[in-house]
């Protein structure tokens, strides 16, 4: 994972790697394949990341269940990006062709159905208000993924629709990460609620500024091409911004651009310049930059003290760095 994605945890981090790993054996040789493949490339884990933290700044117990549950959350998260890449028809995933591509849509989808299940089968064993709310926020990250389709090229969308897509892609699944890691450290309901809040408020601060990096952003750092929002049709904050703030000629160039069904290459490079050059990605990063503080802002009832709260503030930090 490197040393910048060093949050204290990196041992615990190591135990839920190698219990995701021993999840996804399969009597059928070519299901274990194709989900270690998905597994070995990578990512940064935050999910389990954030659980543990919680769990660890939260109460002073035994990290072997947050660590089950961490795994879980993974497995669950990397169904999502299986499906997602399927979806979108995206040809790229963290640097490698995606998984459908490689192996075929019945395949992947199989595989991604698989994942969901491996994660089920730990999370399931947790207590009955952490497998009520897992499934709760599953049943919202799918409702997001639908409100955006309906949303593709839709250039009349707000930013408060576009922070509800995100908030139930992105950053529930997050939030719920946090939640039951305080819940499993026995904290009591206040501070429960407090990483709660953490967790989506720094899901929303990652998602805003991956958006902002598939414009600004270098495709061999991140693993994937630039503009698939654009090509997808997807309406992020920044073009939110854009078209809301950009010039009148440039405002009715994008928001062409952005209802086309079929875009060329160029029409790509074209929308990411006229939303770079409005002012828009600065004003998206000033937004992922108050839901970063407001995570933050989240650990107040945490003692100033303790280490693990440092390294979730870090870690609040480091999701807004990453566009620099």
């Amino acid at each position: 994972m490197g040393s910048s994605w060093d949050f204290g945890v990196s041992k615990e981090l190591t135990e839920v790697e190698r219990r995701i790993r021993e999840s996804v054996k399969s009597g059928e040789p070519l299901l274990t394949e194709i989900a270690s493949y998905v597994i070995d490339s990578g990512g940064k884990r935050l999910r389990p990341t954030v659980a543990l933290l919680s769990f660890k700044a939260s109460g002073d117990g035994d990290p072997a269940k947050i660590i089950e549950l961490a795994a879980a959350f993974e497995l669950i998260h990397s169904a999502t990006l299986i499906h997602d890449d399927i979806n979108d028809s995206g040809g790229m995933r963290r640097g490698r062709v995606a998984a459908y591509i490689k192996y075929g849509v019945q395949n992947a989808l199989v595989t991604g159905d698989f994942l969901y299940v491996k994660g089920f089968a730990i999370g399931g064993k947790s207590p009955p208000e952490i497998v009520d709310l897992t499934a709760d926020v599953c049943a919202m990250l799918a409702e997001g993924e639908i409100a955006q389709k309906k949303h593709s090229g839709d250039v009349s969308l707000t930013d408060a629709q576009y922070l509800d897509i995100i908030r139930k892609k992105t950053a529930l699944p997050i939030g719920a990460s946090a939640q039951t890691g305080a819940m499993l450290a026995g904290a009591s309901p206040r501070i429960v609620s407090d990483m709660a809040d953490y967790g989506v408020n720094l899901g929303i601060a990652f998602q805003i500024v991956d958006d902002v990096l598939d414009v600004t952003g270098d495709p061999d750092i991140l693993g994937k091409p630039v503009g698939t929002d654009i090509r997808e049709g997807n309406v992020t904050l920044p073009t939110i911004h854009a078209l809301n703030n950009g010039s009148s000629v440039n405002r009715e160039e994008l928001m062409r651009i952005i209802r086309r069904k079929n875009k060329n290459e160029d029409h790509v490079r074209k929308a990411m310049d006229i939303i770079r050059r409005s002012g828009a990605v600065e004003k998206a990063l000033a937004d992922a930059e108050s839901f970063s503080k407001k995570a933050k802002d989240s650990l107040h009832r945490i003692p100033s003290d303790n280490k693990y709260k440092a390294e979730m503030e870090k870690l609040a930090d480091f999701v807004i760095e990453r566009s620099r």
